[in-house]
């Protein structure tokens, strides 16, 4: 049994082990950041350690840190709490290999089941009934394939688009028409994909196309990688009314090789629809961030454009109008929240209706909140010179963008 405890974390969780190793006799050693110098657990324990400045990264994130202090203090059990460390197999690897009694489960332990899939797939191969859902979802990939594609991505040497929509499919994703025919050299694909964002500037399109199935139907979808530049490739790019970029993709006879599939052919829908749902829920993050800039210049012209011998800032019509874009923000705050952690959760009928429920208001909100701000401004909020016109304009098509509030009302 161990005599001196270090607990790695603070606030309410440090206190509960602080006090649990209190009543088991145990000697204990709170660490802190610069903005916890007062905090409680750091009275409580009988020793205390300063770890850094305030951000967790430069503090409670340390392992070097941590485990320094837990050798000068003579430490020989780190607590992690739960956050920050307490999953972190690294963590536990270390605090092993430093003679250190990691408090805890085992390093294998949390390696399996730190990650939501491998956790699932984990109890399934030892026999253990799981909740119904997809296996997989939201990961068209494998080892090979992520070691080809994903570090010129994140250098910047390559860009992928995603060839999602079609014409007369509206926001319907799933109303594929593009058709890949199987053939001994891979597949042929045929069709044409609309609104493919940055699709002019893309060295990568992964094409969504049906290889089974007809319509609507979710069986039967497959994620093809295709070359921009390969034989039977056409992109026509057009701007969008925020100024960015997108494009019409044809596709006629273009042929991909078999390493070229994402993913099991014909069970693509789940993957896709999770990768949406995680694309329209950073939608709702960017609508917030917009909105509160939007709410900042407007406040910012409101104090000192004056008309009549006195600021705008002082008609309190314009005050009420200012108050709600502020609650507005507030209210698109909390439902970005809601779609990250519905994300986050990864069960997919929750998900989809927690991620439509704050599209809906971000759609609804949006335009009223981007033409609100401009009529505040005046004939000036509608010029190019003005900032407030850019962000009106982003915030249109953020509201139309991956389905507008009636489709996604259809959806919750």
């Amino acid at each position: 049994m161990f005599k001196k405890v270090l607990i790695a974390n603070r606030g309410e969780i440090a206190v509960r082990i602080l006090r649990a190793c209190r009543e088991l006799g145990l000697q204990t050693v709170a660490v802190f950041s610069e903005a916890d110098r007062q905090a409680l657990h750091v009275r409580y324990a009988d020793e205390a350690y300063l770890l850094g400045p305030a951000p967790a990264r430069e503090s409670y994130l340390r392992m070097d840190r941590l485990l320094d202090i837990a050798r000068r203090c003579e430490a020989d059990a780190i607590h992690p709490g739960y956050g920050f460390l307490a999953e972190r197999e690294d963590f536990a690897l270390a605090c092993e290999a430093a003679g250190i009694t990691f408090i805890g489960p085992r390093p294998s332990a949390i390696a399996a089941m730190g990650d939501k899939m491998a956790a699932r797939n984990t109890v399934s191969r030892a026999g253990i009934p799981v909740v119904p859902g997809t296996e997989g979802e939201g990961d068209l990939s494998d080892e090979a394939l992520r070691a080809r594609w994903l570090p010129a991505l994140a250098s910047g040497e390559r860009q992928a688009s995603v060839a999602l929509y079609e014409d007369g499919a509206r926001y319907d994703w799933q109303r594929v028409a593009l058709q890949a025919r199987a053939t001994p050299d891979g597949h042929v694909l045929n069709g044409l994909k609309t609104g493919v964002l940055h699709g002019d500037s893309a060295d990568v399109l992964l094409v969504v196309a049906r290889t089974a199935g007809q319509g609507g139907e979710r069986q039967g979808l497959t994620v093809f990688a295709v070359d921009a530049r390969a034989p039977g490739v056409q992109v026509r790019g057009h701007d969008t009314l925020d100024g960015r970029r997108a494009a019409h993709v044809t596709l006629t006879d273009v042929v991909v090789a078999p390493d070229g599939v994402l993913g099991t052919p014909g069970e693509a829908a789940d993957a896709v629809e999770a990768a949406l749902d995680a694309a329209i829920a950073a939608l709702c993050a960017e609508a917030v961030g917009v909105v509160d800039a939007l709410l900042v210049h407007t406040a910012e012209h409101l104090r000192t454009r004056k008309q009549f011998g006195a600021p705008l800032a002082k008609f309190q019509v314009l005050q009420h109008r200012v108050a709600d874009m502020a609650i507005a923000l507030e209210q698109l705050k909390s439902m970005a929240c809601v779609a990250a952690m519905a994300v986050e959760m990864g069960e997919p009928v929750q998900r989809r209706r927690l991620v439509s429920a704050a599209k809906v208001l971000v759609s609804q909100q949006c335009r009223q909140l981007g033409l609100s701000a401009i009529q505040m401004h005046g004939a000036m909020g509608m010029t190019d010179e003005c900032r407030v016109s850019h962000c009106a304009k982003r915030l249109m098509v953020i509201g139309q963008l991956f389905g507008d509030a009636a489709w996604h009302l259809q959806r919750v």
